[in-house]
């Protein structure tokens, strides 16, 4: 009876120990907020130079679309000086689970246009360089979207060049999500190709180049009765069809959002019961 007993005990108090350490395992991935540093955000610029500026340097053209039962927003936009395309950190702050609403993030950098980025703090690798900082060089083996300091877009495969690599070669942003949805102005996913575990009509969000200096930031709304939200390959033909070079699709779901001069522009959802900004990593934006 005794060994029994002991036998028993033993079996319990393993059982307990992987239910601890999974629950940990969970929260330590998804929840838990770790800081690797914090990042100078942009000096804050009076209201009245922006708009000034904008009138001189940056023109944004918004835009409505409706096609295949969904609601999308793309912002045309041109600048004079390459690093107005910018980067930023939830709370300024490179980590893992720090996360924040990308209109608050917005704000916190005075952006004038602002998409959600590539949730980089919910892995553990894909390269990450912002704004001309290499943060992190473990490769994914993803598709990654290269910004240049002229402005000029690449999309590369981590496999075959190195982060350090690539910021030598003059990299200042590289987002790694994917995939690529067109390059050379030709459709480059196929019309089954789905990130992950991601439903085929989804909230997306891309951006996009014609040339050097002009963008595209592109959202779509999904999961709701107004708005069905597009596949992948819905996306691409819709960016093709606007005459991109070269488009790269962000992370989406709950996490698209678009923020234009302080205003969330589209209806950010995860389940479509409710209109909630999800919280991510980082934006993609233009400002000065």
């Amino acid at each position: 009876m005794k060994q029994k007993r002991k036998k028993w005990s033993f079996g319990a108090v393993t059982a307990l120990a992987l239910t601890v350490f999974t629950g940990y395992a969970l929260l330590d991935t998804f929840v838990i907020p770790r800081s690797y540093g914090t990042v100078p955000q942009t000096v804050e610029v009076a209201a009245e130079e922006v708009q000034t500026a904008m009138e001189d340097n940056i023109t944004v053209e918004l835009t409505e679309y409706r096609e295949n039962d969904t609601t999308i927003y793309a912002a045309d936009v041109c600048v004079t000086d390459p690093s107005q395309l910018k980067t930023a950190f939830a709370n300024g702050t490179y980590g893992k689970n720090v996360k924040d609403a990308t209109s608050d993030i917005a704000d916190s950098v005075d952006a004038i246009l602002a998409i959600n980025g590539d949730f980089y703090g919910a892995r553990n690798s894909g390269y990450v360089i912002r704004n001309g900082v290499l943060y992190r060089s473990t490769s994914s083996g993803a598709e990654d979207l290269v910004i240049y300091e002229d402005g000029s877009f690449a999309i590369i495969d981590e496999d075959e060049v190195t982060a350090e690599q690539l910021l030598a070669d003059g990299a200042v942003q590289v987002l790694s999500f994917g995939p690529a949805l067109v390059e050379d102005g030709e459709i480059a996913v196929t019309q089954g190709e789905e990130v992950g575990k991601a439903m085929a009509s989804n909230p997306r969000t891309a951006i996009g180049i014609y040339e050097d200096g002009h963008y595209v930031f592109v959202v779509s709304d999904g999961r709701t009765d107004e708005s069905e939200g597009l596949s992948l390959y819905e996306l691409a033909e819709f960016l093709q069809e606007l005459g991109v070079e070269t488009a790269y699709n962000l992370d989406g779901g709950g996490s698209s959002t678009m923020v234009y001069q302080g205003e969330v522009v589209n209806n950010p959802t995860t389940s479509g019961n409710s209109v909630k900004e999800r919280s991510v990593s980082d934006i993609v934006y233009i400002g000065y």
